[in-house]
């Protein structure tokens, strides 16, 4: 009984550790470019979207289209930086355990 109280107790820290690592997390902001840095969005942890710049050498008449694609692959960029962020923050948390998190457990 007394290492079901220890791993009970090391359950309870990893989850104090989870749960303060999903704060910092959602108060991550990360940027993704697209178009050699012509349009850059940031999105929080949360999966907000902050902000969009949008370089003014793109604002021709008939770029509407080119910009919007620009605008999906600079989200698409800042996802998949959240994304390999929030991977690495579990794996700082749960060390060699994050494996065994229920559903690869993502924030």
């Amino acid at each position: 009984m007394k290492d079901l109280g220890n791993l009970m107790k090391q359950a309870q820290a990893m989850q104090s550790k989870l749960q303060d690592a999903q704060v910092r997390l959602t108060q991550t902001v990360i940027e993704g470019v697209a178009g050699n840095g012509l349009v850059k969005v940031t999105i929080s942890g949360g999966h907000e979207l902050r902000g969009v710049v949008i370089d003014d050498s793109l604002m021709q008449p008939g770029d509407g289209e080119l910009v919007a694609d620009l605008i999906v692959a600079a989200h698409a960029d800042a996802k998949r930086k959240l994304d390999a962020a929030s991977a690495q923050m579990m794996q700082d948390v749960a060390g060699p355990m994050a494996g065994l998190l229920p559903g690869g457990m993502k924030f």
